[in-house]
């Protein structure tokens, strides 16, 4: 049993919309009595706040446009009731401790019963109002629930950490406290923790005439745009004006070499002569493999691939990639990223993919403090994924994550996938999850990559139809670190970027699209090249649109421009370069 406690808010009352009543008071004081029985250490708890008592978190003034919203709105509070201690709570999962010694401790996820209701996100047209909204109402729920666990933790002396994009704790115990804690009312799951190594890109499959190149700044490529970039119509878009300006794109990956020369001028810490990492980068990794080259807890963008190689920088070199000097490799130069190392040499854990996520929608400081909504990603690309054959075990791990930032008005672009030509081999999360924007990848004449995996998807049984669209993917020309460019990236790994410049290009050409989600999703499939292939899979036919293969078909971002309600723009750029950056400091 549960109560549930609603408490009604308006623009003249904000300040009141907790504690009202005598009982949540009396609640409310059990859980402070709880969160005051621990102390936050360094960056070991990523909950802003959590070591003070816990209280209720006041709506700021910016949340409420109150010129445009005369209208009460509800903002609602899950409380765990009075008996949530133990009770015949989540069974143990035992892929958890498999392979471990009696006694010997693990990973493990907490996910609490209670999660906040992010529904009211709906009401704000404003990007930064769903930001804003999403990210206090997770984090109030957080405070309010996590108290209790938190302090127990505490007591029994292990590792953990806090998050609030989902209400979870990373946990390090044995079995015995894993035990305990699913007990718990309290406790929805105890889900597993693994290490999940990243996919390695499919060998190269090149197209007739086209060959790897390795180099500086060749006269070949100098003053060029690559064909696959003009494949998909960037250029036609550039050249009306729009190339990204004022769209943060977050790159979730292995790092990023933030030097190389086509990247530097897009990292919007880099001010032209002086430099802030401060809301502009985030290292999930806090304990480095032995020999990794980055270490842990990188303070200035770093990445550790050494295989791939490079892979964290090369995907960045295709949404924003541009030196300035002819190698134009990017889709949106002038848009700028903001980077989070979510991988240790290029494994993963659903802990530190959630890490990276819950940065891009309240970027913090270097100590993993202060954050700031109003300083979040538009756009987030993640190419890769969390296969269950390696260890993600939870189809669902991470479905939570992809939501609550979509709610906040951030699209999630994900990579298919490199798992075919077989159907329904996108398996992997978060690549089938239907908030995610899902990327097959084709070559540059419109034939689908033989590795690009294929839905419809099986793994959490809804048959659901992925891809959602497909790009570029076969022998990429992009950046490797310290200076130079390699000509032959392949896979969806690659793909994806493509699709997340397109909507740095469509959200800086229509800005009344920005933080609409599902229409610019639905924009982007909708103007989509149409591809089909005889291929049927799980009932559905390969010859329709959308299909299994192609998904709505190749991306085409100069259809979704023309096909937008574009503002006046008389004194457009004829030939663009990528636009101004700036240092983002506190205020």
């Amino acid at each position: 049993m549960r109560t549930v406690y609603i408490v009604r808010c308006d623009d003249r009352r904000r300040e009141n919309y907790v504690g009202i009543t005598a009982n949540f008071e009396r609640r409310l004081a059990e859980h402070n009595a709880g969160l005051s029985a621990f102390k936050t250490i360094g960056k070991q708890n990523s909950l802003s706040d959590i070591s003070s008592p816990a209280r209720a978190v006041p709506l700021p003034n910016d949340i409420f446009d109150t010129s445009n919203m005369k209208r009460s709105l509800v903002f609602g509070l899950l409380l765990v009731a009075a008996d949530f201690l133990f009770a015949a709570g989540a069974s143990l999962d035992p892929r958890i401790f498999a392979g471990k010694a009696a006694g010997e401790p693990a990973s493990f996820l907490v996910v609490m019963q209670e999660q906040a209701d992010l529904s009211g996100a709906e009401a704000f047209a404003e990007k930064a109002q769903k930001g804003r909204f999403v990210f206090e109402a997770l984090r109030a729920q957080a405070e309010v629930s996590q108290g209790p666990l938190l302090a127990r933790l505490e007591a029994a002396g292990v590792p953990f950490r806090s998050f609030y994009l989902v209400n979870m704790i990373e946990v390090e115990g044995n079995r015995s406290l894993a035990e305990e804690l699913a007990a718990r009312r309290d406790v929805s799951s105890v889900a597993p923790n693994p290490q999940v190594r990243l996919e390695p890109g499919p060998p190269i499959e090149q197209e007739t005439g086209v060959s790897p190149s390795f180099s500086r700044v060749t006269p070949a490529a100098a003053f060029t745009v690559e064909e696959n970039i003009a494949r998909v119509g960037a250029p036609d878009v550039w050249a009306r004006g729009f190339t990204g300006q004022g769209i943060v794109v977050g790159m979730a990956d292995t790092g990023v070499t933030w030097e190389h020369p086509a990247l530097k001028s897009h990292y919007r810490g880099f001010g032209g002569t002086t430099v802030s990492h401060d809301y502009n980068w985030h290292d999930a990794i806090h304990d480095a493999g032995v020999g990794n080259r980055c270490g842990s807890d990188a303070l200035a963008p770093c990445d550790d691939d050494t295989t791939a190689p490079f892979h964290g920088t090369s995907t960045a070199s295709l949404v924003v990639g541009d030196d300035g000097l002819g190698n134009q490799i990017g889709m949106a130069p002038g848009a700028r990223f903001i980077g989070c190392r979510n991988m240790d040499n290029g494994v993963g854990t659903p802990a530190r993919y959630t890490e990276c996520f819950q940065f891009f929608l309240a970027p913090t400081d270097h100590n993993g403090q202060n954050a700031r909504p109003d300083l979040a990603a538009h756009v987030i690309n993640n190419s890769w994924g969390c296969p269950v054959s390696e260890g993600c075990t939870d189809p669902n791990v991470l479905k939570s994550v992809v939501e609550n930032v979509g709610a906040a008005g951030i699209v999630v672009v994900v990579a298919a996938g490199n798992g075919g030509p077989a159907c329904s081999t996108i398996s992997d999360p978060p690549g089938f999850y239907e908030a995610s924007f899902s990327v097959g990848a084709t070559s540059n004449s419109d034939a689908i990559a033989s590795f690009s995996s294929r839905g419809p998807i099986t793994a959490d049984g809804s048959n659901r139809l992925k891809p959602d669209i497909s790009a570029p993917g076969l022998g990429l020309r992009v950046a490797l670190a310290p200076d130079s460019y390699n000509g032959g990236f392949s896979g969806t790994s690659g793909s994806a970027p493509h699709v997340s410049g397109a909507v740095a290009l469509l959200w800086s050409a229509a800005p009344q699209l920005i933080g609409q989600v599902s229409a610019t999703i639905d924009l982007l499939k909708r103007t989509a090249v149409p591809l089909t292939s005889t291929l049927d899979c799980g009932g559905f036919s390969g010859s329709i649109v959308p299909n299994p293969v192609f998904g709505f078909g190749r991306l085409n971002v100069a259809l979704a421009v023309n096909a937008a309600a574009l503002p006046a723009r008389p004194n457009a750029i004829r030939t663009p370069r990528r636009g101004g950056t700036r240092v983002i400091a506190p205020h």
